[in-house]
């Protein structure tokens, strides 16, 4: 009942986050989900993933490619599967509740066994679909954890939930793009607190998940040096910890910026 009242307070990427990272997290434990909506205008499935753990660039690529060989194997084994929630098992490219013929998932071997390297061993996929037309998906939601946690349990309360986290990911896409459009008012004029270099440096790496010591060693910095910084992001963000710090900044649109202060 958290999770469905939390639900239409969830307007922007960064809500979806939170609201992710919270009340979402107690029925479908997760540190990885891939969110994938139809759009009209380019005529296919457009996936945005969100991760609270450290994942290779070339994996994060992958989960967010929706012409991925395997992204694509994983919305036909759904549509196999009788537009069913599916734990799939990468090893082995079994599925548990229900049980469907893996050939889609299979030809893209070299694909799963990246997400194997990583420590990604199962699937979690839903999603909803046009009536009386399963092919044509309208949603499609990939949750995973590195280590493989995902149960029969996990895929029961994706069912029950399916309806809740659809519309709220459609409802983030619609306000988000309205947004976006020209002429639409900023919803903060002022572009957010004033960063240096080194502070987007540090929260390009916050948003990648890096730990002090990893964004130490990429930067030429002592980790002390690096919780300074963050402890100052912190502050003109005013945020409490690093997932808050995440969503300010999604809110604030600074990303785009933290991301052209690439790490060395």
């Amino acid at each position: 009942m958290r999770v469905i009242e939390a639900a239409p307070q969830v307007r922007r990427r960064h809500h979806f986050f939170l609201w992710n990272q919270g009340p979402l997290q107690r029925l479908l434990p997760h540190q990885v989900v891939v969110c994938g909506a139809y759009q009209r205008q380019r005529k296919e499935l457009v996936h945005d993933a969100f991760h609270s753990v450290v994942l290779p660039g070339a994996v994060l690529e992958l989960l967010s490619d929706s012409r991925a060989p395997f992204m694509r194997g994983l919305g036909a084994a759904w549509v196999q599967g009788g537009c069913r929630a599916l734990c799939i098992e990468l090893a082995s490219t079994a599925t548990a509740a229900p049980v469907v013929p893996h050939t889609a998932v299979d030809c893209a071997a070299a694909q799963r066994d990246l997400l194997l390297g990583c420590g990604i061993g199962e699937l979690l996929v839903h999603g909803v679909s046009r009536p009386q037309r399963p092919h044509e998906i309208e949603s499609l939601f990939v949750f995973a954890t590195p280590g493989g946690r995902s149960t029969v349990q996990h895929a029961l309360h994706l069912e029950l939930l399916m309806p809740f986290v659809h519309s709220t990911w459609r409802r983030v896409q619609g306000l988000e793009g309205e947004l976006r459009q020209p002429g639409a008012p900023a919803a903060h004029p002022s572009g957010g607190p004033a960063l240096s270099a080194r502070e987007r440096q540090i929260l390009a790496g916050l948003c990648r998940g890096l730990s002090n010591q990893q964004l130490g060693e990429q930067l030429g910095l002592s980790p002390l040096t690096v919780k300074n910084h963050v402890q100052k992001i912190l502050r003109k963000l005013g945020a409490a910890n690093r997932t808050q710090a995440v969503a300010s900044a999604l809110s604030l649109d600074l990303l785009a910026c933290a991301a052209d202060a690439t790490l060395p």
